[in-house]
Order: structure tokens, then C-alpha cells, then sequence
């Protein structure tokens, strides 16, 4: 019996979606295309693969009016923020900008007696398991690159997600990309595990939990496959005492809660001098009333549902477990007559909460957040320390040698001062301790979905 993947909505729990999951034969038959196609992928001009992708990426472009309500009904965002174009054209074309000079070989001599040179040398044929919470933009973070930089790609995407790797693969079917360059695959865990196992894939990008990055790691063992990991956060803010409170409260009340809090860079746990606690709270509480929990294609919504059930349950019970144990909930139930229960849950901001409390410790990916009082930098750093996980860190400060003093010591992957929530397309994005490995975009990135292939030549044999 063939198995079915399915897409609930989060927005009515109705099947919006569903695919066949391919049988491991057919599956080995798309990862040993992908192989042959390889070869002559690479060998075409740079100039070329950068064209072919640039055209897929303003194939998605034009397929906006049917994108966007496609996101609304498979993981709930409001459809008034438009999708994820911003971040998805900044990102593609900055690594297009890049390819040149980056996968340029690097001369060591070039003389009349020896030429020696490092050259950037693509992996072969890439798997790219992408997430549900920014489908378009995770999933094109991997795949540009890997397609630029000679690599094919096999794409298996999050069942919740189920439509969007048909988008990106119609965008290149317009795009006149070569056939098994990239392949779109519906794929169950073990199946993925077989592929990964059998060591058909050079490299593999996956973004997801902790235990799904194991379940890679395990699958890959003895294969010598090259993974790269982003695997959550639980990624702090610290707020000093020459902080600009207004733009702090604006940005972290948006960093938190923008996309439900489905953000593996969101904000979910704040630090504020004691000098400036008590206003901030009172601040950041009364934005957090400001939004509009409800259906996702009301132009007024400004918090649709999370995507599924499960993950508003947990942190229902990170919330309700904080508060037994004495934090304090700033926001009245009563402000959101929207909380079904189910998918569509209220923001909430906690007080009086500690790190024996797993709203402060596991990652909750929802719209809640816990603030706490701290004295002095050292109890900042301590806490902002105190976690499994490392992708960013928010400082608030106007004074830049500060915040680089403080960064130095804080375990994480990027420092971000008086900004969050954001991926800069020329940094590259890592992460350390149970956030992952590997980095994705920059000069890194195309380092990483490459391999170094040195050449010595020497011209005089005497």
C-alpha cells in the first residue's frame, strides 16, 4: 500500500495537500540521476548556472499571487506580509553576486618554474531536507549555492510544506533548468535515511531538531557523508543601560512574535538591566496586546495560527508549566478570544521566571517569551550561556566595543547588536553546542558545499 504524505492546515485541520511517498526504488532511480547529471552540470560555464538560477528565482517571483495563500493554508501566515520574497531575492542574488570571486582558484605561484592552486571542486549530487517555517527561503539558502557552484539537488521538503518544493521545481522546469539537475522528491524518514545510508548524497543540508540532526548523523555513519546542521534555538536578548528602549521593546516584540514565533532565530528569552526592568516590561507587554490573533486571510491579522497543533500544545505546556512553578503571565486570556485551544494560539510574555523552567531552557518556537532582571554584564553573559543551544544573540547597546566585548564571550553563532531575528546574506549562518554545524551563505557557505582539490605543477623536471 502506497504511503500518503500528508499537509493538514493549521487554518481549518483540513487535508490540504497530500503526495505519494516515493518507494526507495524510485527514489535510488532520482538520487542516481541526480549523479549522472552532475558532470556536465558542472562543466558548464559559471556565468550559465548563475542565469539558469536567476531565472527559477524570478519564475518564483511571478508566482506570487498563488504562493502566498498557498503558505497561508499549509503553515499559517498572515497573508498580508507578502510571503517570503524580501529575504528570498536578497539571499539568491547575493550568492550569484558572490560566485565569481568566491569560487575563484586561489594562486599560490604562478612562475616559470611552478604553478600551484587551490580549487573549489563540487560535492557532486546534494540532498536539501528544508523546514515548514520559512519553506521558500531555508530550502533556496542551500540550493542556490549548491546549484551555482556545480552541484545537482535533490529536494525533500516538510510534509507541512507539501507544495512548495512543486513551486521551486515548476520555477526551474521554467527556467529551462537541464533534466535531474534538480529533482523534487517526496520522500517518508526511513526512505531518506536508505538514500543517506547508501551514500548517494555527497552532501546534506538539513534544518530541523535535535533529533532529526541525529537521525541524519546516524543514517550517514561510516559514509563519510558532509552534513550541514541548523537544528533550533533558544536565542537570547540582553537589553543594557544605554539601550534605546523604544526601538529594544519594537524589534524584540517583533523578534519574538512575527510568524507565531516559528523563527529558529526568534527571540525567546529576554535579559534587561535592572535599570530599565520595570519600564521595558510595561513596554514590551502592551505591543504584545497590539496584535490580532485569527484567520491568516484577514488583511487585520497579524498572528495567524502555528502550523500544527502539536507544537501550540507544547508550548501551551511550557506556559502552563511556568506558571505553577511562579512566573507571572502579563497577558489577560481575555485579549485573544481567538485561542481555540487548537493551532491558533495567544502570544503570552512571562515574568518572575527562571532556568529551572523549561520556557527558558527548551526551545518553545511559539509566540511566548520569558524576561528576566539582571545586574551586571557578567550575569548577562552567564545566562545567555546557560542553554543547549547557540544560533544568535541580541545585544542592546550604543556602544559598539561593548557589545563585541560582551559577543566574545557569549557561546552562539551570530551577535547581533540593537537588531534580531535577521540573516544576513553576506555572514554566514551558523550555529554552535545543539544548534548544529556547518554554515550556510557568504564565501563559508560556498566553502562548505565544495570540497578544496589542490594542484602542483611543476614545469622543469630537472
Amino acid at each position: 500500500m502506497t504511503k500518503m504524505i500528508q499537509c493538514i492546515s493549521p487554518v481549518d485541520g483540513s487535508i490540504y495537500a497530500e503526495r505519494p511517498a516515493l518507494p526507495l526504488a524510485e527514489a535510488t532511480k532520482a538520487a542516481e540521476a541526480a549523479k549522472t547529471a552532475q558532470k556536465p552540470w558542472a562543466a558548464l560555464p559559471l556565468q550559465a548556472r548563475i542565469d539558469y538560477v536567476l531565472a527559477a528565482l524570478q519564475a518564483l517571483n511571478d508566482d506570487k499571487e498563488r504562493i502566498v495563500p498557498e503558505l497561508a493554508h499549509m503553515m499559517g501566515r498572515p497573508t498580508r506580509y507578502g510571503g517570503e520574497y524580501g529575504g528570498l531575492n536578497e539571499r539568491t542574488k547575493h550568492m550569484a553576486a558572490i560566485a565569481a570571486e568566491t569560487l575563484a582558484p586561489i594562486v599560490v605561484e604562478e612562475s616559470d618554474q611552478f604553478e600551484r592552486r587551490i580549487l573549489r571542486e563540487p560535492h557532486g549530487a546534494v540532498l536539501v531536507v528544508a523546514p515548514w517555517n520559512y519553506p521558500y527561503m531555508t530550502a533556496m539558502n542551500t540550493i542556490a549555492p549548491a546549484l551555482i557552484a556545480g552541484n545537482t539537488v535533490v529536494l525533500k521538503h516538510a510534509s507541512q510544506t507539501l507544495l512548495v518544493g512543486e513551486r521551486i521545481a515548476e520555477a526551474f522546469a521554467k527556467a529551462g533548468l537541464p533534466a535531474g539537475v534538480f529533482q523534487n522528491v517526496f520522500l517518508d524518514h526511513d526512505t531518506t535515511s536508505a538514500l543517506i545510508g547508501a551514500g548517494h548524497f555527497r552532501f546534506v543540508n538539513f534544518t530541523g531538531s535535535v533529533g532529526g540532526g541525529r537521525a541524519m548523523e546516524r543514517a550517514g555513519a561510516g559514509t563519510f557523508t558532509s552534513f550541514g546542521l541548523e537544528l533550533g534555538g533558544k536565542d537570547p536578548a540582553y537589553v543594557m543601560e544605554d539601550a534605546d528602549l523604544d526601538a529594544a521593546v519594537a524589534t524584540l516584540v517583533d523578534g519574538a512574535m512575527f510568524n507565531a514565533g516559528q523563527c529558529c532565530c526568534g527571540i525567546e528569552r529576554i535579559y534587561v538591566t535592572a535599570r530599565h526592568y520595570d519600564a521595558f516590561v510595561q513596554a514590551f507587554a502592551a505591543e504584545v496586546r497590539k496584535y490580532k490573533l485569527g484567520n491568516p486571510f484577514d488583511a487585520a491579522t497579524t498572528l495567524g495560527p502555528m502550523a500544527n497543533i502539536r507544537f501550540a500544545n507544547e508550548v501551551r505546556a511550557q506556559t502552563a508549566e511556568a506558571i505553577a512553578a511562579g512566573a507571572r503571565a502579563l497577558i489577560d486570556p481575555a485579549d485573544f478570544p481567538e485561542d481555540d485551544g487548537g493551532t491558533y494560539l495567544m502570544p503570552q510574555v512571562l515574568v518572575d521566571v527562571d532556568h529551572s523552567m523549561r520556557v527558558m531552557r527548551d526551545e518553545s518556537f511559539g509566540p511566548v517569551v520569558g524576561i528576566m532582571k539582571v545586574h551586571s554584564d557578567a550575569e548577562a553573559i552567564a545566562l545567555m550561556n546557560d542553554s543547549e543551544f547557540g544560533l544568535t544573540a541580541s545585544l542592546w547597546t550604543a556602544d559598539p566595543a561593548r557589545a563585541a566585548e560582551i559577543g566574545a564571550q557569549i557561546e552562539t553563532g551570530t551577535v547581533f547588536m540593537n537588531r534580531a531575528d535577521y540573516l544576513d546574506p553576506a555572514l554566514c549562518w551558523t550555529g554552535c553546542k545543539n544548534t548544529g554545524r556547518g554554515g550556510g551563505l557568504s564565501v563559508i557557505g560556498y566553502h562548505n558545499l565544495t570540497r578544496p582539490k589542490s594542484y602542483h605543477l611543476k614545469k622543469v623536471t630537472k
